[in-house]
């Protein structure tokens, strides 16, 4: 969450959300910034909603310590920034005048900020560290060690830049997380039982959280397309100084925690949301095994309402696979879903003094007013769908999909 850099001066809350149109594939879809500007003492909210020219697959955003400048992360190997308070693009850089890809899908579409005006990104094979002011003559500091890097993060005390791994088109299956010491230079690799596309951190140790992201490749081989795994679902607590598992959680499949994206830490929960099974999942720290969640299926009477919705979720999906070959894949995809034929929610954050988590969806609009349970002690609130369904928020990002806090 980020304070508004700028006017309305009224609302003290900004929720930053990536937007990539309105198929189901966001990976290939458009790229835009949606701002949702709250107060939870008056129930007023306002937003605004601009996408870019030239970029596509928009998928995560990233604001600057200081709330001036926001980050889109994509997969169309393009470096964009923007101004918070107007959403006004800023700067622009395509990242293959730095360094080629082995695939569309292998972008920039997280950064960690090092300061104000410093970030460090995944391009190609390597980690690469930029100066906003000198954007076009970045650092090279060494191999990242992954097949295909996602949401990174830094740890409490700045040192190490954690980051998850998407399956690769070309290469398969990831099963890891890196880690890299940015005192030394050098990179670590983690092997893990699920490919874990998102990680979060412990806000006062070298911590992080790894959470799997499980799909399986069309026709046995298309990892480009992949399908929603109907499999158990995994947390890892891992030691980033050591590169150890220290702890882990196992969801069976039945819980509705598949397809996350956006993930928080509170002073005692692991908050994650759940975009193929409509849930945001809640693991407490002390124990690393209690749960709960706040279930976002939308009922049946929301699902009727939403007709067009739902038959542009099934047309796309029919674009990806074929119903006779990948029969399969179609019924993993209604055990998932719980049966809905509708996308959820792939964006929450919560805010600086954890009282309100902010949520977005894609596919369904839940009321903007649905109350949230706490966190900790007070109260708290949802604001969903930050604009209408048919531009969708979807992201992966630090945060995940979307940012936010108060002022």
């Amino acid at each position: 969450m980020t304070p508004p850099a700028g006017p309305p001066h009224e609302y003290p809350y900004a929720f930053h959300i990536a937007l990539d149109g309105n198929g189901l594939n966001g990976l290939e879809g458009r790229a835009g910034i949606c701002v949702f500007r709250y107060d939870p003492a008056t129930g007023r909210y306002a937003y605004k909603i601009d996408y870019f020219d030239g970029i596509a697959g928009g998928h995560a955003v990233s604001v600057s310590p200081d709330h001036a400048l926001g980050f889109l992360g994509n997969t169309g190997q393009h470096l964009l920034f923007y101004d918070t308070a107007t959403l006004d693009e800023t700067a622009r850089l395509s990242t293959l005048r730095i360094e080629p890809t082995d695939s569309s899908v292998k972008g920039t579409t997280h950064i960690a900020w090092l300061d104000d005006r410093e970030i460090v990104g995944a391009i190609g094979e390597h980690l690469w560290r930029f100066d906003l002011d000198k954007l076009d003559t970045p650092e090279r500091l060494g191999p990242h060690g992954l097949k295909l890097p996602h949401a990174m993060k830094t740890t409490a005390s700045g040192r190490y830049l954690v980051y998850g791994g998407m399956d690769h088109p070309g290469r398969g299956e990831a099963r890891e997380v890196g880690i890299f010491d940015l005192r030394t230079g050098t990179a670590r690799r983690i092997d893990l039982p699920a490919t874990c596309w998102h990680v979060a951190v412990h806000p006062r140790e070298d911590r992080f959280y790894a959470l799997s992201f499980r799909v399986l490749p069309q026709e046995g081989h298309d990892w480009h397309e992949w399908a929603m795994a109907y499999l158990k679902e995994y947390v890892f607590e891992i030691d980033a100084e050591h590169g150890q598992v220290l702890r882990h959680w196992t969801a069976p499949r039945e819980t509705p925690a598949h397809i996350n994206s956006d993930v928080c830490v509170s002073d005692r929960e692991l908050i994650y949301c759940n975009g193929g099974s409509g849930s945001i999942v809640m693991i407490d720290l002390v124990d690393f095994a209690t749960h709960r969640i706040i279930d976002e299926r939308p009922d049946l009477p929301e699902q009727l309402l939403a007709g067009r919705q739902s038959l542009h979720q099934v047309t796309d999906a029919f674009t990806r696979g074929s119903p006779a070959a990948s029969s399969r894949h179609f019924l993993a995809a209604l055990r998932v879903s719980r049966g809905t034929l509708l996308d959820s929610v792939y964006a929450c954050q919560l805010s600086a003094d954890q009282t309100l988590l902010f949520t977005a969806n894609r596919g369904s609009t839940p009321s903007p007013s649905t109350t949230i349970p706490p966190t900790r002690s007070g109260s708290g609130c949802a604001c969903h769908n930050c604009g209408s369904t048919s531009t969708g928020s979807r992201g992966g990002t630090t945060p995940d999909s979307a940012s936010t806090t108060a002022r």
